[in-house]
């Protein structure tokens, strides 16, 4: 059961990081990758669909995407779509293909993405915080009803704190990776 709990709160850290992880990749860096594009969602016939379950996105070079949807009738939507899609790309229609061209990073957007960065790092922190919050809370319940002692309590409280700050030291390397590579564009 003690197992069991560590088990689970570390499962959720690391979840979080994988969120974190597939978050700072869609964002927009000097190359071209299809993650950038294939999370958009588009009203496909009624139905919200992610771009990347209704086409092909490939990179055509390390400036420019290719977007091959399944169906050619919804391109003026998918080209609508990222143009709204705060992500300032401009697609071009190339009779059934899509082209998405990826623009240079002035220094503005160097310092607007960093700031973006900053905060979905924060916001993954305070999600590992919480998970450890909520195990403690279940620890000291656990306490309460005399199923551990009072050392095992503690004991289980150290190493939730231990996982806790190796899940922040995480996310504090990949933000500071994610800015290294912003910075040398």
């Amino acid at each position: 059961m003690i197992k069991n709990i560590e088990i689970e709160a570390e499962k959720k850290m690391k979840n979080c990081i994988e969120n974190f992880s597939q978050s700072i990749n869609k964002l927009r860096m000097n190359r071209a990758s299809p993650d950038l594009l294939k999370d958009i969602f588009i009203n496909y016939y009624g139905k919200k669909m992610t771009l990347g379950s209704i086409s092909n996105i490939v990179v055509e070079d390390s400036r420019t995407l290719r977007i091959n949807t399944f169906d050619s009738n919804i391109n003026t939507e998918v080209e609508k779509v990222i143009m709204n899609s705060n992500l300032g790309l401009n697609p071009i229609s190339i009779g059934k293909t899509i082209k998405v061209p990826i623009p240079s990073l002035t220094e503005e957007r160097r310092l607007s993405i960093i700031k973006i960065l900053q905060k979905m790092a924060e916001k993954s922190k305070i999600s590992v915080r919480i998970i450890r919050r909520h195990t403690n809370e279940i620890i000291k319940n656990l306490y309460k009803e005399k199923k551990i002692s009072q050392n095992e309590e503690k004991k289980l409280q150290n190493s939730i704190q231990l996982l806790t700050n190796v899940y922040i030291k995480n996310i504090d390397s990949k933000m500071k990776i994610k800015i290294r590579e912003l910075q040398e564009f």
